[in-house]
């Protein structure tokens, strides 16, 4: 593996020197000091084939859903140093509270160890994240939203899946493209998720923890998790029955033992459990009514499922329909 472990500690060591309580730059070096980058030689058909499938993606989502919404301003294909460069953005953008009120990431910890929790949090993601769709939470101004896919992620997991790449690639096109609709059809969303953020981060700046915030939140995205969850399902132009049983047994499947315990530190376990919690919320609404009433979710926020009704989505429909 291309890796440069020497550039990675010399970027942690030189973070020590400096304001503020992560060295960005730093991590920046260090996370792909510790990955490698990953091949990007794309071909014209290659970039012609990631083109096709997110504007397949767009017009089935539209269709399935009845919602309408635009593709996102920026769509890259990216190596997992290009990831990283753009979630260093991202990270410090969605940790500017936290540090402006003095907390940072370990409060009272020294900046050369939140930088390499940083760096290690964000090598470990750009070595597995295979799509993002980044609305730009806490950004100033509106920004352009991005569309990312993670070629050689892609590549490998398609291969350790034993499913053919255009499939596997047009697959994480659906699934990146469905929460763009998300987001492009509930312009509250962002704004919803920011003040329950701004909340958790003033509250913790008070020496306090507001609970009811963060269960909004993962609420929240537990929503955003099972719509696009439905909406892949039910969007995709091809059977991918087998496809679904793969990727969910290697979301189950076991892990490395440090890979394991990186995925508890960063919360994926969590993440998968949306997913799956999710996914079984909006899939009983759809069953009992259909598609365009679990996309009623996004009109306003008053129509995101409780706590309580993620686990009994009749009481859902009886209130939202």
């Amino acid at each position: 593996m291309a890796t440069n472990i020497g550039r990675s500690v010399r970027a942690v060591a030189g973070a020590a020197d400096g304001d503020g309580v992560v060295d960005w730059d730093g991590v920046r070096e260090a996370a792909k000091g510790a990955t490698d980058a990953g091949e990007f030689d794309l071909s014209d058909e290659e970039r012609a084939g990631f083109a096709d499938d997110v504007r397949a993606a767009r017009e089935g989502l539209r269709e399935t859903s009845g919602v309408s919404f635009p593709l996102p301003d920026r769509i890259e294909v990216q190596n997992r140093h290009h990831w990283i460069d753009a979630n260093v953005d991202t990270f410090s953008r969605l940790m500017t509270p936290l540090e402006d009120t003095g907390g940072g990431l370990l409060p009272g910890v020294a900046r050369s160890v939140n930088t390499g929790t940083m760096a290690v949090t964000l090598a470990f993601l750009g070595r597995n994240v295979l799509g993002q769709y980044d609305p730009l939470l806490m950004a100033d101004g509106d920004g352009d939203h991005g569309l990312y896919f993670v070629r050689p992620n892609v590549r490998r997991v398609a291969a350790e899946l034993d499913v053919a790449y255009p499939r596997f690639r047009r697959w994480i096109a659906f699934h990146e493209v469905a929460h763009a609709a998300e987001f492009g059809a509930a312009p509250w969303l962002s704004t919803y998720l920011e003040d329950r953020m701004q909340t958790v981060v003033d509250s913790l700046s008070d020496g306090q923890f507001d609970r009811s915030q963060v269960t909004e939140m993962n609420t929240a995205m537990t929503a955003v998790e099972g719509y696009a969850e439905l909406l892949m399902d039910r969007a995709f132009d091809e059977e991918y029955g087998d496809l679904r049983r793969k990727l969910d047994a290697r979301r189950q499947g076991g892990d490395d033992p440090i890979s394991g315990l990186l995925k508890r530190v960063l919360g994926l376990g969590m993440k998968r459990e949306q997913y799956e919690r999710g996914s079984d919320f909006f899939a009983a609404v759809a069953d009992q009514t259909d598609v365009a009433t679990a996309s009623r979710v996004w009109e306003r926020a008053e129509n995101l499922p409780t706590e309580s009704e993620l686990d009994d989505p009749d009481r859902w429909v009886q209130r939202v329909v």
